[in-house]
């Protein structure tokens, strides 16, 4: 019986009643595989491994490598399941079971079958895709076109799949499916077409539980307005139907394509909101709940535990969906179960994950200007009215804001790591010009009303890799980047530190110093996510590489112009002096 099979057999004899589709709790525990997108439940994206250390880091060496046949953003990272590596690309989608006993031969591929013509025109900011998920024998795609499909683990073979919602409307997929328990859970994406976000929850077999929205009424968010509480204060009836005007909430936004966390114990899951629809604010008053916002929800009923809205009224497109963490530590002298979040809006939320008070909210980034600062009381930002573009007025040009539109941080995830206490963040350190204009609402056209024109916040350095302290929210080190660090973190036992470089570079840093260790340069630039694994006795570390999403959209669609890639081409153009398309899964050993 391999190590795999043991832990979920040892789990069976220690808790009586464990279901099959609960063998993630014990899976996740070996440190030899990585069975979900973050590694764990708690999204820590740290590896117990430690062959690989800070003392021979320096020694690792090109182990072998896999071409995916394609070129677009390879965003997320692979799955390592008894001894087979699952890779994903972006779309079209196609999955590779590669056999780890042989060599990386292809035990088996995927590719499904989505009209060209009517999701990839509507996907925003490449189409990228972030991971796979597995659970209860199968390994589950979040397809562009909103299907999600089960693939038999041993063959590929397809067992079931759901189209949940329409591209010709707007309504794509980039993010990974997850699977808590006995449940996966999925989101949308789509905020710059007016699509309306959700979650939706499936069981093992393809059935939907629940749907639950973002916007609207409190049946259809299923919130409870009494029991739900935001600040530790129940929301009340209609909370999100009375912060929008009309029925504007309806294209109102808030998507879900980040990532999601849970918590066995209180069997909560956490995720965040996008951007309310349009950009241009004047034409959405109000606080336009809940997008930009926090949500804990009951796994099995759906019903929103707690909600926080990080951004009401959002003028700048700092959506709410980067990842949360969940550690326990000691904050104000007290231990909490803590919920760490870094937003796109620049500021690093330490809440308690149990009730959703707000402990600590501070700036991860020295740029962030259009807020002075959290009040921890009422959770609201002190906004500088100077960076406000409804201030300003419609078609009238707000400029040097920060951050910009990609926020301080986008999805690229941070880590964790239990023997430093230090959250690992890869950061953007851009600012922006934004002018709103008057957009109207067609279906499957893009809903934005805003032109920006992007740009480094510090002359050469556009991204910083910083180590954090969300008990007290300051930066401990910052290791500065030439470009954004689009790039997920991994960091090890070994006290070593992962990520990777818009220019193509995977890099090694001392998790206590920041001292840079080792680099390498892969084929392309990298926008996926580092992991481990160890084989044979080995340990491995894999990267996607393979330039796009946001930051590379103008070499994977060929645009010029500035505004262009809302925005990003002109804060990127001279990326392509530096890297190439590639579509490469690079592994490495000593």
């Amino acid at each position: 019986m391999n190590k795999t099979k043991l832990s979920i057999a040892m789990m069976s004899l220690a808790l009586p009643g464990l279901t099959v589709a609960d063998e993630l709790l014990g899976m996740q525990e070996n440190p030899e595989t990585w069975v979900m997108s973050a590694g764990n439940y708690a999204n820590t994206r740290y590896s117990q491994l430690d062959e690989i250390n800070r003392d021979n880091v320096q020694d690792l060496n090109m182990a072998w490598s896999f071409s995916t046949g394609v070129l677009r953003g390879h965003e997320g990272n692979s799955l390592i399941i008894d001894d087979v590596m699952y890779v994903h690309t972006p779309y079209p989608n196609i999955v590779y079971a590669l056999d780890l006993n042989n060599d990386g031969a292809i035990k088996w591929k995927y590719e499904p079958k989505q009209n060209y013509d009517e999701t990839v025109p509507v996907m925003c900011c490449d189409v990228v895709n972030r991971g796979l998920a597995y659970g209860d024998g199968k390994i589950f795609l979040n397809q562009a076109d909103t299907t999600l499909a089960a693939l038999d683990i041993n063959t590929g073979k397809l067992l079931w799949s759901d189209k949940r919602d329409d591209p010709t409307v707007g309504a794509t997929n980039t993010a990974n499916a997850n699977v808590f328990k006995d449940k996966i859970i999925v989101g949308i994406s789509g905020g710059e077409f007016g699509v309306r976000g959700y979650v939706q929850a499936y069981d093992m077999d393809g059935k939907t539980l629940y749907k639950a929205y973002s916007t609207g009424p409190d049946d259809e968010m299923i919130i409870d307005p009494q029991n739900t509480t935001s600040m530790l204060r129940p929301v009340g009836k209609d909370s999100s139907l009375k912060s929008w005007q009309g029925e504007q909430w309806k294209i109102g936004g808030g998507t879900t394509w980040g990532w999601f966390s849970y918590d066995p114990e209180m069997n909560l899951y956490y995720y965040g909101t996008g951007n309310p629809s349009t950009w241009n604010p004047l034409q959405r008053p109000g606080d336009n709940k809940w997008t930009m916002a926090l949500f804990a929800r009951d796994l099995d009923s759906g019903v929103a535990k707690w909600i926080y809205q990080m951004t009401p009224h959002d003028e700048w497109d700092y959506d709410g969906v980067n990842e949360n963490i969940l550690v326990d530590q000691k904050v104000k002298g007290k231990m909490r179960k803590m919920l760490v979040h870094f937003d796109r809006n620049g500021f690093g939320y330490t809440m308690d994950r149990g009730t959703g008070e707000l402990l600590v909210a501070e700036k991860f980034d020295p740029s962030v200007n259009w807020a002075k600062s959290i009040n921890i009381k009422t959770g609201l930002p002190d906004r500088v009215a100077t960076y406000s573009p409804e201030a300003n007025g419609e078609d009238t040009q707000t400029t040097g804001i920060c951050p910009a539109a990609h926020g301080a941080k986008d999805q690229q995830p941070a880590a964790y790591s239990p023997r430093t206490g230090l959250f690992y963040v890869p950061t953007n350190h851009i600012c922006m010009d934004l002018e709103p204009f008057e957009v109207e609402y067609l279906a499957g056209q893009p809903y934005v009303g805003a032109e920006v024109n992007m740009f480094a916040a510090t002359k050469d350095n556009m991204g910083n890799f910083i180590a954090w302290d969300a008990r007290e929210g300051k930066i401990i080190w910052t290791n500065p980047e030439r470009f954004s660090v689009w790039s997920g973190a991994m960091v090890t036992a070994g006290d070593v530190v992962f990520y990777g470089t818009l220019e193509g570079y995977l890099k090694a840093l001392d998790a206590k110093t920041g001292r840079e260790l080792w680099r390498f340069k892969t084929p392309s630039g990298i926008i996926g996510n580092v992991n481990s694994y160890k084989h044979d006795g080995k340990q491995y570390i894999s990267i996607l590489s393979g330039i796009g999403g946001w930051a590379g959209i103008g070499m994977t669609n060929n645009l010029e112009n500035d505004t262009d890639g809302l925005g990003a081409v002109g804060a990127y153009k001279s990326l392509s002096n530096w890297t190439s398309l590639g579509g490469v899964l690079s592994v490495f050993s000593l």
